[in-house]
């Protein structure tokens, strides 16, 4: 496989762009070698600078439900393009996207649309800290919810300890405010809640973690953190900025059936396009300026290109009847294919999916939370990467992310994926 080109334009890129990418993950460094630059994506597939295509399943980490470019985002877009690209005041198809988020997402009464994932999940802290009064939050170890400073935080020498930073530019003072717990762990949470009673104003979790792997919370857990909840006056908060509309039409939310005072979204809510949003119960949100004294602005949010991109994404979710039943077929079948190998090779590794998100952890121990996740073999992962990459099988370059399956993704794709699958771990094993 010739990969001259991307290897030239990395060299290139790093005399300008810090590590020679924009988004740390891209670079490659956990799974050994050089990104590979991409010049095109059509369908379920991505061609980079070398012309090599490759069956993707990234699909830009998670907003390209409906595979690469498809004809209806590419329509809205061209036709906004004709109208504006920007405008800085009230646009109608704002309307509209708040409109259908609402219809879509029950516990979202009202929305606010940002430009980011780490926007939406900083604004959702905000606003709970501005409503309850309280300043400190809790989090949990392995849930990844943007760069905002509070969210680099790890544990300290204990989940049960004040959180530390994890990177440089993060003070103290933030670390101060953020509690660490662990994930489905409900005794963690209670005691956080003990030793901090009445400063509390927010829970904060990926209800599917999807940077840890894929790890859904259980119902039980998420059961008694909403109780818990309502019981301390503390603001619940949904990260599905991966999720939303993602595992089903409702999110998360719709499959664990647990309603959150707050959720943010990203992802699919753009169609491709830089996008975020938060938004929950009215009395909340109504606490956010102009309306009420919580700031938050963004002079790019709501803009026509992301809410156009965004608007014919939800609304062919909206109105597509088959959709979630066909994603369940195609990632289900790619999921028996790939445990029918692993019973070949007499191999145990730990599969997960929920909906059209999966996760191979090259561990046998089932994985729940960030300490089992952690177990799994990270360096064989990347030699695992490495050769569905020369079968043309484009994963995330490391172990902690989502596989994507889109409706794009033939059974053609998913049988040579699979093939791949098996002649990689293979010769690995």
């Amino acid at each position: 496989m010739n990969i001259e080109k991307s290897k030239n334009l990395f060299e290139e890129a790093q005399k300008f762009i810090p590590g020679g990418v924009n988004s740390p993950v891209r670079a490659f460094k956990s799974v050994g070698g050089d990104p590979l630059f991409i010049t095109k994506g059509f369908g379920s597939k991505m061609i980079d600078a070398d012309g090599n295509e490759y069956i993707d399943y990234i699909g830009s980490w998670g907003p390209h439900l409906f595979g690469h470019n498809p004809s209806f985002i590419k329509e809205a877009l061209l036709k906004q393009i004709e109208n504006g690209v920007s405008f800085g005041a009230p646009t109608e198809i704002e309307i509209r996207m708040a409109e259908i988020i609402t219809e879509l997402v029950p516990s979202v009464e009202m929305v606010r649309m940002v430009n980011s994932g780490t926007e939406a999940t900083m604004s959702a802290i905000r606003a709970a800290r501005g409503y309850t009064g309280n300043e400190k939050f809790i989090k949990f170890e392995g849930c990844y919810h943007g760069h905002a400073d509070y969210f680099l935080i790890k544990a300290g020498s204990g989940a049960l300890t004040l959180g530390v930073p994890t990177s440089p530019g993060v003070t103290k003072g933030n670390a101060a405010d953020t509690l660490m717990a662990d994930f489905n762990d409900i005794n963690s949470v209670k005691k956080l809640i003990t030793e901090n009673r009445n400063e509390i104003a927010a829970i904060i979790l990926e209800p599917i973690a999807g940077n840890m792997g894929v790890i859904p919370a259980t119902k039980e857990f998420l059961t008694e953190l909403r109780d818990i909840c309502d019981s301390e006056g503390i603001v619940l908060i949904f990260d599905e900025v991966m999720t939303g509309f993602r595992v089903a039409r409702g999110g998360a939310q719709e499959v664990l059936g647990i309603k959150p005072d707050l959720s943010t979204f990203g992802k699919i809510i753009g169609g491709g396009l830089p996008v975020g949003a938060f938004g929950g119960k009215k009395e909340i949100m109504e606490k956010i300026a102009p309306v009420g004294p919580i700031y938050q602005a963004g002079t790019l949010s709501g803009n026509p290109l992301a809410m156009a991109a965004g608007y014919a994404a939800l609304n062919e979710i909206k109105n597509n009847e088959n959709l979630y039943k066909t994603l369940e077929e195609k990632s289900s079948y790619l999921e028996d294919g790939m445990k029918e190998n692993l019973n070949k090779l007499g191999k145990n590794f730990y599969l997960t999916r929920v909906g059209s998100m999966s996760c191979m952890f090259f561990t046998e121990d089932e994985v729940t939370d960030f300490t089992s996740a952690v177990k799994s073999d990270t360096k064989l992962y990347g030699r695992y990467f490495n050769e569905m990459l020369k079968q043309g099988v484009y994963l995330a370059p490391a172990q902690f992310e989502a596989m994507f399956i889109s409706t794009a993704h033939t059974k053609e794709d998913l049988n040579q994926t699979i093939e791949a699958h098996y002649k990689s771990l293979k010769s690995l094993l």
